[in-house]
């Protein structure tokens, strides 16, 4: 997911950065709303995290020019405004979520998430390889040194989701997120369950691995034949 952040506070958008390039995503910068547009119009951008004080053009104003040029972004708002005219302001403006300042980076990285999954056409529709696995999300394909392998709607996705993310560590709340929509941990071993599903279809390979990182997450790699 691309996003790029619109705000003047260099702390802000330094922190921001960091902690969502840290969860995977692709960041961009901008520092007021008139290189924001010029960003939004030609590049590829997924999601714009906004601040409404900006210079030049602030944040309802982008807003509303996004949606009236029908770009296809989701915008979340941030703002130290609180009252509910404020809110309805934005959501006015055509913002997909508001978030007031100051708030928890973990909130932050769940609004994105639960975004995302309101906007399906966000996913990737690419072929995914990962040394000899291949999985195509249109036709739901995968196939490993040619050989095609039947996989499940749950594991096709937790695979999918793996591919996306091939040799970065994802932890278990993410995958949690995004494969299964739950925004809590079940208290249960769902996750190391599918993993083990996925290892015993794509069979042992000094390879392709699914690797266990104790304490952190899974990561998917693939080493040079």
């Amino acid at each position: 997911m691309r996003i790029l952040i619109v705000e003047d506070d260099r702390r802000i958008s330094g922190f921001l950065r960091r902690g969502l390039e840290a969860e995977g995503y692709h960041v961009q910068l901008a520092e007021d709303g008139r290189d924001g547009l010029e960003r939004i119009r030609h590049e590829s951008v997924d999601l714009v995290i906004l601040d409404r004080m900006i210079p030049y053009v602030d944040g309802l104003e982008v807003c509303r020019m996004i949606r009236q040029e029908r770009r296809p972004v989701l915008v979340l708002m941030l703002t130290a405004k609180e009252s509910v005219r404020d809110r309805v302001d934005g959501f006015q403006s055509g913002a997909d979520d508001y978030l007031i300042k100051p708030f928890a980076f973990d909130e932050l990285i769940a609004r994105i998430e639960a975004l995302r999954r309101r906007r399906p056409t966000l996913e990737c529709t690419d072929l995914l390889q990962v040394g000899s696995l291949i999985l195509d999300p249109a036709t739901r394909r995968v196939t490993k040194s040619d050989r095609e392998i039947d996989f499940t709607v749950r594991e096709f996705e937790l695979l999918r989701y793996l591919m996306l993310n091939a040799n970065k560590v994802v932890s278990r709340q993410r995958l949690l997120n995004n494969v299964w929509n739950y925004d809590f941990d079940p208290g249960t071993k769902i996750v190391e369950v599918y993993i083990r599903y996925l290892r015993r279809k794509l069979g042992g390979s000094d390879q392709l691995a699914i690797r266990t990182v104790r304490g952190v997450g899974y990561c998917l790699v693939a080493s040079p034949s």
